[in-house]
C-alpha cells in the first residue's frame, strides 16, 4: 500500500441552513485519487485556490471529507488522525510561531507538544546554518528566511516517516534551498516519504520523482517528470554547412522552417528520429532547448472555454 493513497477525495463548503436563505456549496476539492509510493518525493502543482491546502488539511485530519476517503501510511484521515500526525511532519505554508520564544525554545516546545523525542534537530540545526546565538534570539528578531528553518527542522526533527511540506522554500537563499534539495535527497534514500506542495516549479522539476497539478479542486496530470518533459514541444535550430535533411514525417517533427541557412523546428518525445534523419547532413550547430515543467503546467493552466466566457461577461456587464 502507498504512503499517501486517496480515492474520489472531495471537500465542499457550505450548502448548509436554511434551504430559502443558504448560499451553494463551493466545491474546494472533488474526486482526488492520487497513490504516493512509499519513499517518493512526490510534488503537488496548482496555483492559490486550485485546491492543494485543503488537500493537506484533509491528509492530515484537520478537516474532514465531504466525498471520498483517504489513507495515510496505511491509517484511515478520519479515523486515525491523530496516530497520522504522529507519524509525519508537517510544514504548513506561512507557519506562524510564538514571537517571544526563541528559536530553540520554540522547537523543543513544538517537540513536547507532538510527544515525540527530536533525534535529527542539533543535526538540522547544524545543516540549516543557525549558529548557537541565532537560537538564543527571539524569533520576533528573526527574518523570513530564519523563520523558514525552524519550520524546516521542526517538521523533521522527530524524524517522520512521511513529510508534508508547503511551499517550503519560501524566503530561503539559494545557498539553503540546496540545503534543503540535500536533506529531502538523504530522506528519500533512507526510505522515507515526501509530499511536496510548491507553485516554485524548478524546484518541483529538481527534486520530485512525480507530479500531480490540481485545477479548481480537480485533478488534471498526474505523471512522472520525465514523461511530463518527455511530451512536451521543444524547440530545435540547427544551423546549416551544406543542404537542408528533409524532415517531413520524421516522428515528434513539426513546424520546419529554413531562412538562410538556420532551420528550426519543433521536437515533441524523444530526439532518437529526428537525430536518426540528420544522419550525413553537414551542421555548424545543433541546438535542442531542454523541455521545461513550467511549460508543462501552464499548458494545463491554459483559459478554458467557461473562463473566457466569464471574463467576457464580467467585462461587458
Amino acid at each position: 500500500m502507498g504512503a499517501i493513497v486517496t480515492e474520489a477525495l472531495g471537500k465542499s463548503y457550505g450548502g448548509h441552513g436554511n434551504p430559502l436563505h443558504r448560499a451553494p456549496s463551493v466545491m474546494a476539492l472533488h474526486d482526488l485519487s492520487i497513490e504516493v509510493e512509499a519513499g517518493e518525493i512526490f510534488g503537488f502543482l496548482g496555483p492559490n485556490g486550485a485546491g492543494k491546502s485543503t488537500t493537506i488539511r484533509l491528509l492530515l485530519g484537520y478537516l474532514h471529507p465531504s466525498e471520498g476517503s483517504a489513507t495515510v501510511l496505511g491509517r484511515d484521515i478520519v479515523s486515525d488522525s491523530e496516530e497520522i500526525r504522529r507519524r509525519t511532519g508537517y510544514l504548513p505554508g506561512g507557519i506562524a510561531f510564538y514571537d517571544t520564544m526563541t528559536g530553540l525554545e520554540q522547537l523543543a516546545y513544538l517537540s513536547r507538544l507532538d510527544g515525540r523525542p527530536a533525534p535529527l534537530r542539533d543535526e538540522l540545526i547544524e545543516r540549516m546554518e543557525l549558529s548557537r546565538r541565532d537560537l538564543k534570539r527571539q524569533i520576533r528578531d528573526y527574518s523570513r528566511g530564519m523563520r523558514q528553518k525552524i519550520g524546516i527542522i521542526q517538521a523533521f526533527q522527530a524524524d517522520p516517516e512521511l513529510a508534508v511540506l508547503d511551499e517550503p522554500t519560501e524566503g530561503l537563499d539559494p545557498l539553503m534551498q540546496r540545503a534543503f534539495y540535500e536533506i529531502l535527497e538523504d530522506r528519500q534514500q533512507q526510505g522515507h516519504t515526501v509530499f511536496f506542495s510548491s507553485h516554485v516549479l524548478s524546484e518541483v522539476e529538481r527534486v520530485c520523482d512525480r507530479v500531480a497539478i490540481v485545477r479548481k479542486g480537480r485533478l488534471v496530470a498526474l505523471n512522472d517528470i520525465k514523461e511530463l518533459l518527455d511530451r512536451r514541444r521543444r524547440s530545435v535550430e540547427l544551423r546549416l554547412a551544406g543542404e537542408p535533411p528533409v524532415l517531413d514525417g520524421v516522428p515528434g517533427v513539426s513546424h520546419v522552417h529554413l531562412h538562410e541557412g538556420v532551420l528550426t523546428c519543433q521536437l515533441e518525445g524523444e530526439p532518437g528520429p529526428l537525430l536518426a534523419a540528420l544522419e550525413g547532413v553537414a551542421i555548424y550547430d545543433l541546438l535542442i532547448e531542454p523541455a521545461r515543467l513550467e511549460e508543462a503546467f501552464m499548458e494545463y493552466y491554459a483559459p478554458d472555454e467557461a473562463d473566457i466566457v466569464a471574463a467576457e461577461e464580467g467585462g461587458g456587464a
